[in-house]
């Protein structure tokens, strides 16, 4: 039967976090045990530590071999492919990123967050330079690549068209002072969440949970949410998966949201 909903994988970001032990993580628990045990509980994390540094080929593999069959995990871009003044000269960091092993995940690569600084503006030609040196493949895995931008001057209808012709997707970040835009532009969704507190024992009350949670499952049938600040003229409608992280804001409960998050989008 053809299903009528992409997949939904929902996480946090990273997975070792000190205040997590005792609150997330069982008193006791090995830290060598975390992303094992982060990985029976959640069906995504999003991985902080490409951003600023490489990883070893023997991290990823390791990482595929402690965590579900179909878990999922995101990666951040490395910083030095983003943090650049003419994005078209970053195709050399590209590479050595792309080709430092993280197709030793297999199936459970997820998206490729690429995250830009704050100050980093909106330049139709130089953008679109660099979205030419993400390629759609990598060792016969399809590469799914989304940026996350954080200046106004991306709000543009002109940079959703962009996206939307390298099915690239833009990140919803949400519930933060970023810069929030929430057109569809590929194949897939992703979406950062980032309100969480500590004083919330899910980290978000019962409202903002029922609304991501029914923000994700309109994303996953095909629609786009309302309130969220899309810029362009809609997608065409069609089933799409969903990656969706808890980031910052109250840390210490961001796993108590996802796993919530996920209970509620199973429903």
């Amino acid at each position: 039967m053809k299903r009528e909903a992409g997949n939904i994988y929902i996480g946090i970001g990273g997975w070792v976090f000190e205040p997590w032990r005792g609150a997330f993580y069982p008193d006791g628990l090995p830290q060598k045990r975390e992303l094992e045990y982060a990985g029976s509980k959640l069906t995504s994390i999003e991985i902080n530590g490409t951003y600023y540094g490489s990883q070893k080929p023997e991290s990823f593999a390791k990482w595929r071999e402690e965590t579900p069959e179909d878990f999922v995990f995101a990666l951040k871009g490395s910083r030095f492919c983003t943090n650049r003044r003419v994005l078209a000269e970053a195709g050399p960091s590209v590479e050595k990123f792309l080709t430092s092993g993280l197709t030793e995940l297999r199936h459970k690569l997820g998206p490729i967050n690429w995250q830009f600084m704050p100050t980093k503006k909106f330049d139709p030609e130089d953008f679109e330079a660099f979205l030419k040196l993400l390629p759609k493949q990598l060792d016969g895995i399809t590469l799914r690549h989304a940026v996350e931008v954080r200046h106004d001057s991306f709000r543009s209808p002109e940079f959703v068209a962009l996206l939307r012709e390298y099915s690239v997707a833009v990140i919803t970040s949400a519930d933060a002072d970023y810069t929030q835009i929430a057109d569809v532009t590929a194949p897939f969704v992703y979406a950062r969440i980032m309100g969480t507190q500590e004083g919330e024992p899910k980290g978000y009350s019962e409202a903002g949970l029922d609304r991501w949670a029914k923000a994700a499952q309109e994303w996953a049938g095909g629609g786009a949410p309302e309130g969220l600040g899309a810029v362009g003229p809609a997608a065409p409608r069609e089933k799409r998966d969903v990656f969706l992280y808890v980031i910052s804001g109250g840390k210490v409960r961001n796993p108590a949201a996802a796993m919530e998050l996920i209970a509620r989008t199973k429903r």
